[in-house]
């Protein structure tokens, strides 16, 4: 199997199990479609969500959460959310949308590769994209580290124009090339 799924925290799936179990949180949630599920639901396929904030090389990406799959009849109907609180692991939100399916077909397509991967998930917001990111080392700490040169990414759908989504790129093409997208900030005026 190429591809290695690192082991979420044992809280992130409690606190999602518990936010499912919960009328209050399904009702409240901004996803008809979950709202609207008959039979069990069940959280699948955990990502570590990572950002990365800056396309400069040596910017570090940071860990924003774990994401995990809401499925139900045999098919995705959300995803829910976790952030790290000061007090632990806690579930955030549930969503729907068009990156579930495009995660899903991504990680598919992933699964054809032939050396192992550990899949995440990379926001870069400064884009507005998401991509997939299949990181070379499979026992790294999903917590932690930045995305290598030989790593690859899988922009998801709807990536930013120009991006072609689901096709697999090293990082050491991809986010060069994207860097010139993002314009610095413009320089502070000084006061009169």
């Amino acid at each position: 199997m190429p591809l290695v799924y690192p082991p979420a925290p044992a809280p992130t799936l409690s606190s999602v199990i518990t936010a499912l179990g919960s009328p209050t949180a399904v009702h409240e949630a901004r996803t008809p479609t979950l709202r609207s599920a008959q039979g069990a639901v069940a959280a699948e396929l955990p990502l570590p969500v990572h950002v990365l904030d800056r396309l400069v090389p040596g910017a570090r990406a940071s860990l924003a959460g774990w994401r995990y799959a809401i499925r139900c009849d045999g098919r995705s109907v959300a995803a829910a959310d976790t952030v790290l609180t000061p007090d632990g692991w806690a579930f955030s939100h549930f969503f729907e949308g068009p990156y579930i399916a495009s995660t899903e077909r991504a990680v598919r397509q992933a699964e054809s590769l032939q050396a192992p991967h550990q899949p995440r998930l990379l926001s870069l917001p400064g884009l507005y994209m998401l991509t997939l990111w299949l990181h070379g080392d499979p026992a790294a700490d999903p917590a932690v580290g930045s995305p290598a040169p030989d790593d690859l990414l899988v922009p998801l759908a709807p990536a930013p124009p120009g991006v072609p989504a689901h096709r697999v790129h090293r990082v050491d093409e991809l986010l060069p090339a994207l860097g010139h997208r993002l314009a610095p900030a413009p320089p502070l005026a000084a006061p009169a």
